[in-house]
């Protein structure tokens, strides 16, 4: 039997098998995305956090591709159980050549249940601070105020402190007077400016009050910590400083000035 006859020979015998394994595998392709789209319909009507969707869609997705994929080895001949066998030995040292990548994935799997910080929210951890744009399973994604991002491994982030400052944030204003000037007219006039600013939430209650005597009691410090969306939090900042600073000068509260002091000291 010559090579042609051969090469004939196996097209005619496992030809067919390779056509409907190869329509198994399309079929398949085309039933988890199917599946995926559905299961994400489903998911919207419920009160799930994004990433946990995204979880949920993508296993609907690889269990109907291993089904079809089973199916389509078995149609071409191909025992099953030595395979899962063989599979489940590699998988023992994939695991153990991918420590890093799986411990990222329960980690990411950890924050997606116990959900520490939610997209959208503004955290600090590990000497970064962001509004968390993206949770992946393997990483979290911060917008940091300068607009890059901050991708975070997430087994970096389980089991360290973290400041979850939520979707709103203080602001740390101080303010410096003269201590000759009027305090109560200050207050009221930081507090109408901030009652003014569209930025300044309304609850909770800004905070603003006489805090500390600067040095040598030259000037007061007025302390003014409103709180705004975490989105606005620097442009609020600026604002406010620039406001309050136009606020003093027309109603004529006193700034603090500059001194200083020589001492002329005679040897002789």
């Amino acid at each position: 039997m010559n090579v042609v006859d051969t090469l004939t020979h196996y097209a005619v015998q496992y030809g067919l098998q390779a056509a409907v394994a190869l329509g198994i595998l399309f079929a398949g392709i085309m039933a988890s995305r199917w599946a995926g789209n559905f299961a994400q319909q489903a998911l919207e009507r419920q009160t799930l956090e994004p990433p946990l969707r995204l979880l949920l869609v993508r296993i609907v997705k690889i269990v109907v591709m291993l089904f079809t994929a089973m199916i389509a080895l078995q149609t071409l001949g191909v025992p099953i159980a030595p395979l899962i066998a063989g599979l489940g030995v590699a998988g023992v040292g994939i695991g153990l050549a991918l420590q890093g990548v799986l411990s990222n994935v329960m980690a990411g799997l950890s924050i997606i249940f116990s959900k520490p910080y939610k997209v959208g929210e503004h955290i600090s951890l590990l000497g970064v601070h962001g509004d968390v744009v993206v949770i992946d399973i393997f990483t979290t994604t911060l917008m940091h105020a300068d607009r890059s991002r901050v991708i975070i491994p997430n087994r970096k982030i389980v089991g360290e402190i973290l400041h979850n400052f939520g979707m709103i944030r203080q602001l740390h204003l101080t303010i410096p007077v003269s201590p000759n000037a009027d305090l109560d007219e200050a207050i009221v006039q930081v507090r109408d400016v901030l009652d003014r600013h569209p930025s300044v939430m309304k609850d909770p209650v800004p905070s603003v009050g006489v805090s500390s005597l600067g040095e040598s009691s030259l000037t007061v410090a007025i302390a003014v910590e409103p709180w705004t969306a975490a989105a606005s939090y620097s442009a609020t900042q600026g604002e406010l400083n620039k406001l309050i600073l136009q606020r003093f000068q027309e109603r004529g509260i006193a700034l603090p000035s500059s001194s200083l002091t020589v001492r002329m000291v005679n040897d002789r």
